[in-house]
């Protein structure tokens, strides 16, 4: 009987560890040629855990942007999104799935329609048949970015239509994202810590 006090003891003496540290991501580069690393990443840290999402991609596949956000989402992730450099097109969705988002007055958010690509022979029938649902994912693509963003469709669509290169200034502007100065002499990451 030895061992139960000993138990007892190692049971007083037990200390919760620290809070497991907030995980770190960079999205950059062509989503569509990261996608499965990308995937993998958002996978392996933990359900409804706290990190920080590095953006500075132009973007690639829609159903690239469309997978990261809806993992973003589904895993109940707090990210902060912090966009760096470049953030457009397909990357504006995994973005907008941030909980909270970041920009500094340097950052660039290219929005326009989406735009079919195709590198593979198609025959009419199957032509006819992607411009088909082009049109609508097109339509479910652009509500489903103001949804995340929190916002009325119309506030993008001066962006989006045609195209627009939009800064970071003006994306805090419009109330979509936090301005941060990563120049600045104060520590600007207390002010992604403090969300």
């Amino acid at each position: 009987m030895k061992s139960y006090p000993e138990k007892a003891r190692s049971l007083r003496s037990f200390v919760p560890q620290d809070k497991e540290p907030d995980w770190e991501i960079s999205l950059s580069g062509d989503l569509g040629d990261k996608e499965s690393d990308l995937v993998a990443r958002l996978v392996d840290v933990p359900r409804s855990s706290r990190g920080t999402i590095y953006f500075d991609s132009p973007g690639g596949s829609v159903y690239a942007g469309l997978t990261l956000a809806s993992l973003i989402r589904l895993r109940q992730l707090n990210v902060a999104g912090v966009a760096l450099g470049e953030c457009s097109s397909a990357a504006i969705l995994p973005f907008a799935a941030c909980k909270h988002r970041f920009v500094t007055a340097y950052t660039t958010l290219l929005f326009h329609p989406i735009r079919w690509q195709s590198e593979d022979e198609v025959r009419l029938e199957e032509a006819a048949e992607w411009a088909r649902h082009f049109k609508v994912l097109e339509t479910d693509f652009d509500r489903l970015q103001a949804q995340l963003f929190g916002c009325r469709q119309s506030v993008l669509d001066r962006w989006t239509r045609p195209g627009r290169f939009v800064s970071g200034q003006e994306l805090a502007d419009a109330g979509l994202a936090q301005l941060i100065d990563p120049f600045s002499t104060e520590d600007q990451w207390k002010v992604i810590e403090a969300r």
